[in-house]
């Protein structure tokens, strides 16, 4: 009895520290550096939440269309990566598409490694962290630029803006991570979601080849719950291989013997091949659509109808009540040559008529005969 009042007493002192303690620290988070800050109470709740600690490792993803960035932690039990939180990115600059060279101000796409070393506490933009561009595959191709972060103060020329309250907790996540025995984290940059209606949607883009090729490390992630591991050969990009022994990558020569573990192959070459009939099937339809939107802006009117008088082409006019008439003269041509009977045109607003000369034109029969024709028709 004695020891169950000592254990709810020890219970409700605790209680009582716990307060004290959040009292304190909200009354001086002011006096803690902020590279320092400790999470958010509700950041922390939703960690525990989902099965993680506050200092298990990340992942960072960014999604350039969608303008959002995305942290995923590891989870307690599994191992497995998990999406923690997303955030809507402030400002990002350019265009979709990769980061080609200094001052083009566009925002880099692949995958990145940041590691304590690119940390800046000391940001002029509140916080930030330098992403590594860039990196091997940005070097092979001969990609130049320098300080791409993410930070704060929303504002970007060429890098990932948050807000001060978004980058304060992303740079804080960061940290723990490190803290926890993390030695870099990966940054996977994408144009926009690896589905398959976006990649039928920007099937025409130059880019289309490079972001293909950036699915793949995508699906590699999708499948395995792990951040792939990333090398550069023959200018690409490579997941999860592993070359023969004693051979490393080089990223601008051909790339080595190497296999990706069957597990992993298996089920990204599944992914891939369903993600492909599906794209398969959109771009059909887009192109259907594309074509019946083509064929209705097409014009359907001639500009300017004739009408056939004896063998010769006569501009047609139009009266006021949209009725077509000959503008003829009726003087024919005296030498003219048989024609063959022609066949009613089918544009909008013309009328032709057939005749068939067989012998000289009697031009008083024919000044006539144009008469009697044209109050025929009309």
């Amino acid at each position: 009895m004695l020891a169950g009042r000592g254990i709810k007493r020890a219970g409700v002192l605790a209680s009582a520290g716990l307060a004290a303690t959040l009292l304190t620290s909200c009354t001086d988070l002011g006096n803690i550096p902020k590279h320092l800050q400790p999470l958010p109470y509700p950041t922390k709740q939703l960690i525990e939440d989902k099965g993680m600690e506050d200092d298990a490792p990340i992942v960072l993803r960014i999604f350039k269309e969608d303008g959002e960035m995305e942290v995923w932690k590891q989870k307690r039990e599994t191992g497995r990566y998990a999406l923690l939180k997303k955030y809507d990115i402030c400002k990002w600059s350019g265009k979709l598409g990769p980061k080609v060279k200094e001052g083009d101000r566009q925002a880099p796409e692949g995958f990145y490694t940041v590691t304590p070393a690119q940390m800046n506490p000391k940001s002029s933009y509140h916080l930030s962290f330098n992403i590594g561009f860039p990196n091997a595959y940005d070097r092979a191709h001969e990609r130049t630029g320098s300080h791409l972060m993410v930070h704060g103060a929303c504002s970007s020329r060429g890098c990932y803006s948050m807000d001060d309250e978004q980058i304060q907790e992303i740079y804080t996540l960061a940290r723990l991570s490190f803290q926890g025995g993390q030695r870099a984290f990966q940054v996977q940059a994408y144009p926009f979601r690896m589905t398959p209606a976006n990649l039928a949607k920007h099937r025409n883009d130059p880019n289309i080849e490079f972001w293909q090729m950036l699915k793949e490390g995508h699906d590699h992630f999708q499948v395995t719950g792990q951040p792939p591991k990333v090398d550069v050969c023959a200018k690409r990009y490579v997941f999860n291989s592993v070359a023969v022994e004693g051979v490393t990558f080089n990223p601008t020569a051909e790339c080595p013997e190497m296999s990706v573990p069957d597990p992993i192959r298996l089920a990204v070459h599944k992914k891939i091949e369903k993600d492909t009939a599906k794209t398969q099937i959109i771009v059909a339809r887009l192109e259907k659509e594309e074509a019946r939107k083509a064929r209705k802006a097409a014009p359907q009117s001639v500009a300017n109808p004739q009408i056939m008088i004896a063998g010769a082409a006569v501009p047609a006019s139009r009266t006021d009540s949209g009725a077509t008439f000959a503008t003829a003269s009726a003087e024919p041509a005296k030498d003219a040559s048989p024609v063959p009977e022609a066949k009613p045109a089918s544009g909008e607003g013309e009328l032709t008529t057939a005749y068939a000369q067989k012998a000289p034109v009697d031009t008083e029969k024919t000044g006539g005969f144009l008469k009697r024709l044209i109050n025929k028709v009309f």
